[in-house]
């Protein structure tokens, strides 16, 4: 098996680099943004990848509570539910975790990130999932923000 040419550390502060390279900084989820969109692929690689899957397919029998009573990882794709929801709550979620959103006493699974990733970096994750829906769905889910 081939080594990879950068390890995640490097591929962490290049990342970065490229947020912080004096452009405009990155303040919503916008799947147009091409900047945003890789700056986010790399991060969703690094932070996402492990649970919601390297394509966005969720874990299987996300819709099963396990023992513990825990949903599994959702698709983030348009077969899941993550496009039913408005960008500011995905962004809650993602920054403040499972247990900083839902109601109390909620079992979840999903961590805060809040303290590994800036909110330019959750904003760019954004982007790069949305990026991957087709145009109706992203066009459907973007009537659900406040202008």
């Amino acid at each position: 098996m081939a080594k990879p040419l950068v390890s995640l550390p490097l591929m962490a502060i290049a990342t970065l680099l490229l947020i912080s390279c004096g452009e405009n900084p990155i303040t919503a989820a916008d799947p147009a943004n091409e900047r945003a969109v890789n700056i986010g692929e790399t991060l969703y690689g690094e932070h996402c990848a492990d649970c919601h899957g390297d394509n966005l397919q969720g874990q299987p029998d996300w819709k099963v509570r396990t023992a513990d009573g825990t949903l599994p990882a959702p698709p983030h794709d348009e077969t899941g539910h993550t496009w039913h929801h408005n960008d500011q709550l995905l962004f809650s979620y993602t920054k403040l975790g499972g247990a900083g959103v839902l109601p109390e006493g909620t079992n979840t699974a999903m961590p805060a990130f809040g303290e590994d990733l800036s909110d330019e970096q959750i904003w760019a994750i954004l982007s790069f999932i949305k990026s991957r829906w087709p145009i109706d769905v992203q066009q459907r889910q973007s009537t659900l923000n406040k202008p």
